[in-house]
């Protein structure tokens, strides 16, 4: 699962963290990857305490700027190879990259919660956006051949916040050229899957439709009138893909349902 939940302490006053604990539980997810945690490592843990999770195995990175971003995986199997943050140094305690290995009937397998800056046109902070956008094109190059060489495969999962193509976004016209569905951000994803080989998982299992959306906007009538982004991602090593059997986006049957302005989205693998 990966889900942007918008704050892990107000999903958990939103019921969204116990949904979450119910996935796990069930079975139905043995890991949950999750971004904008906006929490401390303490703060995570009292609150899965709070909620009867606190026996999950975690893996977080929080960010030194308090009540901002933050990635964590939650699983209910160990996680080795825990490695916080995606390099250069610059973005060290940015609280925007986790990963682990789970070991599976196939295989070990890499799994990464990663959260993109959001960017701005406008503003320097677009350029960090590309700066990290640049590191995960050589992180998925590195992972790729590694995955063929050595039968590893990877998941990365998260708000990349990028919808990719007209598909991906509702109002693909009126943000031609902003931060989001700018030709540059665009052209990465681009890179990912027709150069490296990264395969997007959630366009893979819907086909060739509009969505399905995973944000809306909490503004006006967004959500009921089904104005949204595509911009949580499955991305797996090709091989991984051929094993995908299913990709759920997981809609609140109503606006008063939602407890984040993202909905969790599920890839099911036979493993």
């Amino acid at each position: 699962m990966t889900v942007n939940v918008n704050g892990v302490r107000a999903a958990a006053r939103k019921g969204g963290l116990a949904w979450i604990g119910e996935q796990l539980r069930s079975g139905a997810v043995s890991v949950a990857c999750l971004q904008e945690v906006r929490a401390t490592t303490d703060q995570l843990h009292e609150v899965l305490a709070d909620e009867g999770l606190g026996d999950l195995h975690v893996a977080n990175q929080d960010s030194l700027r308090l009540g901002h971003s933050g990635v964590a995986l939650l699983s209910t199997q160990r996680l080795r190879n825990v490695k916080l943050g995606l390099g250069p140094k610059e973005f060290d305690g940015t609280g925007r990259w986790v990963q682990a290995t789970v070991d599976t009937a196939g295989g070990p397998l890499t799994v990464a919660s990663v959260y993109v800056f959001a960017g701005d046109i406008e503003k320097p902070v677009q350029q960090d956006k590309y700066k990290f956008l640049d590191t995960m094109t050589k992180w998925f190059t590195a992972a790729q051949k590694n995955a063929q060489a050595n039968n590893e495969h990877f998941l990365v999962c998260g708000d990349i916040n990028v919808a990719h193509t007209t598909a991906d976004i509702k109002n693909w016209k009126g943000n031609v050229g902003k931060a989001g569905f700018h030709v540059d951000e665009r052209a990465y994803l681009d890179t990912w899957f027709d150069k490296v080989g990264v395969v997007d998982l959630g366009r893979t299992y819907a086909g060739l439709v509009d969505g399905p959306y995973t944000w809306w906007s909490n503004r006006g009538q967004a959500f009921d009138s089904d104005t949204g982004w595509r911009i949580d991602y499955h991305l797996a090593t090709t091989q991984l893909a051929q094993k995908c059997t299913n990709v759920v986006v997981h809609r609140a049957d109503s606006y008063a349902q939602r407890w984040s302005d993202h909905a969790p989205v599920v890839a099911h693998f036979d493993l």
